[in-house]
């Protein structure tokens, strides 16, 4: 089985006029089908533009890129937009959910930007319903994002994550807004979402976050500075 991702020497360069910004100094990684990995590291030690290259999000300087066997280092803007919403899941700390939506309409936003923009189908609505039940929101579907907790914010964030089906679930400091036994609630969520099959890509500075993951990865300076194995990865229920 081919790795759902695969980085090779991974550089990104900011020019800042009279310096440069070596954000990545050429990271090499492998994330097999199925992975849940941490990336762990202080403030400018890589981890972010890492995942942002990861979610086609930017373009490295130089290095190589591969997602599901497809080399994405030099797509131009719009291979990049549809590779992302094809095979890529975001959850973000901030939740990033549209204010005036619904929860079932913050599920469904992907779904408004497949190739070629066709029209929400009823097979689609259906699976928009399945999802906000399958992560405990099917009596909050008409509520805004204002009317739900932190908590219930990240479930449709997570919701709207699995809509397309995506390859990786890429997410960002997930529990970062959250208090303790809500971000437990989230990561046994992702954990079971893992044990699906599912890959995950974090990003955390919490320790007993990352521990969830199967593998943790801490970033220095723009290279990969310790990987370790081990973690909760294979405790919880699967995700129903």
């Amino acid at each position: 089985m081919k790795p759902a991702a695969q980085v090779f020497d991974l550089q990104k360069h900011y020019d800042l006029g009279p310096i440069v910004v070596k954000a990545l100094r050429g990271v090499t990684l492998e994330f097999p089908s199925g992975d849940f990995v941490a990336i762990m590291g202080a403030s400018g030690s890589g981890k972010s533009t890492l995942l942002n290259l990861l979610g086609g999000l930017d373009r490295p300087t130089h290095g190589r890129y591969i997602l599901g066997g497809v080399d994405v280092s030099q797509m131009n803007d719009v291979e990049l937009s549809e590779i992302r919403n094809q095979m890529l899941g975001f959850i973000f700390q901030a939740y990033n959910l549209i204010p005036q939506y619904t929860v079932l309409e913050n599920i469904a936003l992907p779904l408004q930007y497949r190739r070629g923009y066709p029209p929400i189908t009823t097979a689609d609505e259906d699976r928009c319903l399945e999802l906000a039940r399958k992560v405990g929101l099917g009596d909050r579907l008409d509520h805004r994002p204002f009317q739900l907790s932190g908590g219930q914010q990240q479930r449709v964030a997570v919701a709207r994550a699995l809509v397309n089906d995506p390859q990786i679930i890429l997410a960002d400091e997930p529990t970062g807004n959250l208090d303790s036994a809500t971000s437990n609630e989230i990561m046994e969520m992702l954990t079971a979402l893992n044990r699906e099959g599912r890959t995950i890509v974090m990003v955390t500075h919490e320790p007993d976050i990352a521990e969830y993951a199967r593998r943790q990865i801490v970033m220095r300076d723009g290279v990969v500075a310790r990987e370790t194995v081990s973690g909760m990865a294979d405790h919880g229920a699967p995700f129903h």
